[in-house]
């Protein structure tokens, strides 16, 4: 498939300082390929060459969180990790953390003027000069291991610079993004393949027959080794507490991750199977336990306490849980959870325009029980409030229009009766949830 024809893979927020300093650089709508950030990373010296092992993950859900248990994994070993995910939910910073730590905005900014010096006049976009600077920090600041998350697709991300790695992890593939990717399973299959490296061990987690069949074809051409869910490793759910990973290396019995939902289970053993394959320094069952406790990811099925800004506006309901479920793969998986709740929740929702938004309410509508349609901030690209309600109605649920979160939260107190409210529909919905408060 021939590379995207924009760069602008996600809603530009335009009060987050770094963001805009990244939106001025240069014109955004500009075809994709590496060929812009090989020529910048050559005029810096070749700093994706002087990197820490890297284990570079693709997929259309479930990375941040496999990415979270990784890291978290590591770091009971006793590892220094670097990390980049996307995108962020408060602040930009979020998106590279530097041997454990965010990165400081000040060194951020110092990181980007470097960047653009030598860039000079030449076209280059938004994400281009982002992952310039993060390679920059990466190879300058110590650290045992790289996490690297891919922003979308594979082939074409910008993340796909770095010439070899020690790993390359394909979470679950689903329908997402078609104007980029393709409109089939094997098309966007081909396209996250496109992380995989010669020679390198290749860690794939459960796919659909048309997805596996695309991954496997890719590694084999490669001479990569692979290692696949339900084939080299198992993950069982224990009666009493915990659950068991299976390998033929290894039977362990470990507790249940930090992270909610029965998904997070296949995450994990995602994120084992990879540090197995590795056979990494310091892995356990005692350093994997402890990372499973660990591991955070904010806005994937999170409870928020009661004295949060975004509760105390849906007093008098149950708990308000956030989740960044954007497309109609991870309505499955959160309608799965959902299903075993004891009532329905309220359901506050925002979408983006490009996503299948009808086929999400369509799962959702068995599990909730009323939907209040908000726009998303900060976003250019959201879907209007009035056409996802209309949406929903025809999905058969009960829904309305409220003009903005707080409004909403407020509403869903009134009709839940006691019961939960979920904000859902978009990260970036769930980053204005969480900046009620002030941050994460």
């Amino acid at each position: 498939m021939s590379p995207p024809t924009l760069s602008t893979l996600d809603p530009v927020e335009p009060f987050d300082p770094i963001v805009q300093r990244l939106s001025r650089l240069h014109p955004k709508v500009i075809d994709l390929t590496l060929e812009r950030l090989q020529r910048l990373l050559a005029r810096l010296g070749h700093p994706e060459n002087d990197l820490p092992p890297v284990i570079h993950v693709a997929g259309t859900n479930g990375k941040g969180s496999t990415v979270a248990f990784l890291r978290a994994m590591l770091e009971a070993a006793g590892h220094k990790v670097h990390v980049l995910t996307s995108p962020h939910l408060v602040s930009f910073t979020e998106r590279i953390r530097l041997a454990g730590e965010l990165i400081a905005e000040p060194y951020l900014v110092d990181l980007l003027e470097e960047c653009e010096a030598a860039n000079g006049e030449a076209p280059i976009t938004f994400f281009e000069m982002a992952m310039a600077a993060a390679t920059l920090a990466f190879a300058r600041v110590h650290a045992d291991y790289l996490l690297l998350e891919v922003g979308l697709g594979g082939r074409f991300d910008a993340t796909n610079i770095i010439p070899r790695t020690a790993a390359s992890v394909i979470t679950p593939i689903g329908i997402d993004h078609k104007e980029f990717l393709g409109d089939t399973l094997a098309q966007i299959a081909a396209e996250k393949a496109g992380i995989i490296k010669p020679g390198t061990p290749a860690i794939f987690a459960l796919q659909h027959a048309e997805s596996q069949a695309v991954l496997q074809a890719e590694a084999a051409s490669l001479g990569a080794p692979v290692r696949e869910a339900g084939i080299d490793w198992q993950i069982e759910p224990l009666a009493d507490s915990g659950f068991r990973y299976r390998s033929p290396g290894l039977d362990w019995r470990l507790p249940m991750p930090a992270l909610r939902g029965r998904h997070q289970l296949d995450n994990a053993g995602v994120a084992i199977a990879t540090l197995e394959a590795l056979q990494t320094p310091g892995f356990s069952q005692d350093t994997v336990a402890r990372g499973l406790q660990r591991a955070e990811w904010p806005a994937r099925l999170q409870c928020l306490p009661a004295d949060h800004a975004v509760s105390r506006l849906a007093a008098p309901a149950g708990p308000v849980w956030l989740d960044g479920a954007h497309n109609p793969a991870a309505a499955e998986v959160l309608a799965g959870e959902l299903a075993t709740w004891p009532e329905p929740p309220v359901l506050i929702m925002g979408a983006l325009g490009n996503k299948d938004y009808r086929q999400m309410l369509a799962i959702l509508a068995r599990v909730v029980k009323h939907v209040i349609a908000v726009p998303v901030p900060r976003s250019t690209a959201g879907l209007p409030p009035e056409t996802l309600a209309e949406a929903a109605r025809a999905a058969g649920l009960s829904a309305e229009v409220a003009t903005d979160l707080p409004t909403a939260l407020q509403s869903a107190g009134r009709l839940s009766e006691g019961g939960p409210v979920l904000v859902a529909g978009s990260l970036y919905l769930a980053g204005a949830a969480l900046r009620l408060s002030g941050g994460l």
